[in-house]
């Protein structure tokens, strides 16, 4: 089943209601964000989240597969804690930069856009970040390793493989230090299927 569409223009009205304007804009990264980002930032930082974690198991149509051959991406699901990369971008693009990463993002409306508060090294800061609702239908629930081979070695959308992008996540994660032993059974379970 694919799920309607939501109202991504009102999304975004209400994300900008609450960001005020009246300072810099973080945004949270967790997956693609971190190597492929696609916005002008001024600053990045290490960050934890707690109340949140990544986990593969996010139905893709389009990026990394197809309605036929539904890929698989991550999404930052609630509970448990999560090690990412916040970034800031200056007031003044803002408003421009938010747009280019709400076209990226949010062209169906999948994610719900939430204000997190990211611990960093030099404090914590509100960031927005796209999280996926356990009653979302692009929620896959829990998937067993074989069914998770069987999309590593199927799915590809206009982006790519959802090999690759399990592949290119997990290595910007190790250049970062950041441990995901998840992601990182995964890789394992990949690489013993001969896929990587």
């Amino acid at each position: 089943m694919v799920p309607a569409l939501r109202d991504t223009a009102a999304l975004l009205d209400a994300t900008r209601t609450q960001w005020g304007g009246r300072g810099d804009l973080w945004v949270f990264g967790y997956a693609s964000l971190i190597w492929r980002p696609e916005f002008e930032f001024v600053e990045h930082r290490p960050a934890l989240v707690h109340g949140w974690h990544r986990t593969f198991r996010m139905r893709s149509r389009i990026n990394r597969g197809t309605p036929e051959q539904p890929g698989l991406v991550f999404a930052l699901v609630s509970g448990g804690s999560c090690r990412g990369m916040v970034y800031r971008i200056a007031r003044q693009r803002a408003a421009s930069e938010l747009d280019r990463l709400w076209a990226r993002e949010m062209p169906t409306g999948v994610y719900d856009p939430r204000w997190l508060a990211c611990r960093t090294a030099q404090g914590t800061v509100p960031a927005l970040a796209f999280t996926l609702s356990r009653r979302s239908p692009n929620f896959t629930g829990h998937m067993d390793d074989e069914t998770l081979l069987q999309v590593l070695r199927a799915a590809r959308g206009r982006y790519g493989t959802t090999l690759d992008y399990m592949l290119l996540t997990a290595h910007a994660l190790r250049e970062h230090g950041m441990l995901d032993r998840e992601l990182a059974r995964l890789v394992f379970l990949a690489r013993r299927a001969g896929l990587a």
